[in-house]
């Protein structure tokens, strides 16, 4: 059992440690990485855009001026493009931690596919980190860690394990929530796999509760909004919510509490906002039968195996 007691200002050291954040450029992804950066790890930003990521780099740099900060493109929409970034990362040396953390959030209207044909919001948001993660693996170091991002959502949505990929019926909400239960079930299955092979490695899983942009920290180049949309965060969302950067405690404390064990599920302790404590997921996307349906599920969609 993790302990309850955790300062999120003061998270322990990570020099010598290297961490990949998917998404690092923007949102929950930069704060992570820039409350990483400042307890000495050396980051890597996995984003598409070079020009973004430079600008998160460079905003990191004006809070942690000796910040070692590096960028590996990535698409999680195309499996070929996770393959490039992932032979990139495995040059890197030892990697400690894989931040799995990007995500699409705003879904479109209607259905819509990969590069690959798989739905786009189970496509980015899981089936790419698991052909990542996988990719990636053997690069890990033996006290390496795999933090998945989830989310409440899945208190929302039911698991539909019969529509996974929203063939029957597409729903925005809908999908965003399934493709978080499948970043829920990998997680806690890879876990399982982890234990059952005496591997050392570690498999966890944070949720940022109800994290506005408007609320955190601001950082230019990385945090600006249209005025409305600001100002609307500010007003109505302060009982509620929190900042991003709040919200990327429980992915930092998943990243580097040492007394964190494979399979604990880190969230705000009020639910929406707060300090990171230990939670509980939904029984349905954790449970042993959905994580083996799941990868077998995945190693076919993505054509990637990952024996473990």
């Amino acid at each position: 059992m993790t302990g309850t007691h955790w300062d999120p200002a003061a998270p322990p050291s990570q020099a010598g440690r290297t961490v990949v954040v998917t998404g690092g450029n923007a949102g929950i992804g930069y704060f992570t990485s820039e409350q990483l950066a400042r307890a000495g790890a050396r980051g890597v930003l996995a984003s598409r855009s070079r020009e973004r990521a430079d600008a998160a780099a460079a905003a990191i740099r004006t809070q942690v001026p000796d910040a070692d900060i590096g960028f590996v493109q990535l698409d999680l929409t195309s499996l070929a493009s996770v393959a490039r970034a992932a032979a990139r990362i495995r040059e890197l040396g030892p990697v400690h931690a894989l931040v799995n953390n990007a995500g699409l959030v705003i879904s479109p209207p209607r259905r819509r596919v990969t590069e690959d044909g798989i739905e786009l919001l189970v496509g980015g948001n899981f089936f790419g980190h698991f052909a990542l993660t996988a990719q990636v693996f053997d690069a890990l170091a033996p006290d390496g860690r795999v933090v998945g991002l989830g989310s409440m959502s899945t208190r929302m949505v039911r698991l539909d394990q019969r529509d996974l990929l929203s063939v029957r019926r597409y729903g925005p909400f809908r999908a965003y929530a399934l493709s978080k239960h499948l970043v829920h079930g990998f997680a806690f299955e890879l876990d399982r796999r982890l234990r059952a092979a005496g591997d050392t490695r570690r498999s966890l899983l944070a949720h940022p509760g109800f994290a506005v942009t408007a609320l955190a920290a601001q950082r230019p180049g990385v945090t600006e909004q249209a005025a409305w949309r600001r100002i609307a965060e500010r007003v109505l969302m302060p009982i509620a919510g929190q900042g991003k950067d709040a919200g990327a405690w429980p992915t930092v404390r998943a990243v580097t509490d040492p007394d964190a064990e494979s399979g604990t599920f880190f969230g705000p302790d009020r639910v929406l906002k707060g300090a990171p404590v230990e939670t509980a997921p939904v029984r349905s996307s954790s449970s042993p039968e959905f994580g083996a349906q799941l990868w077998a599920l995945a190693e076919r969609l993505t054509n990637v195996r990952f024996d473990l």
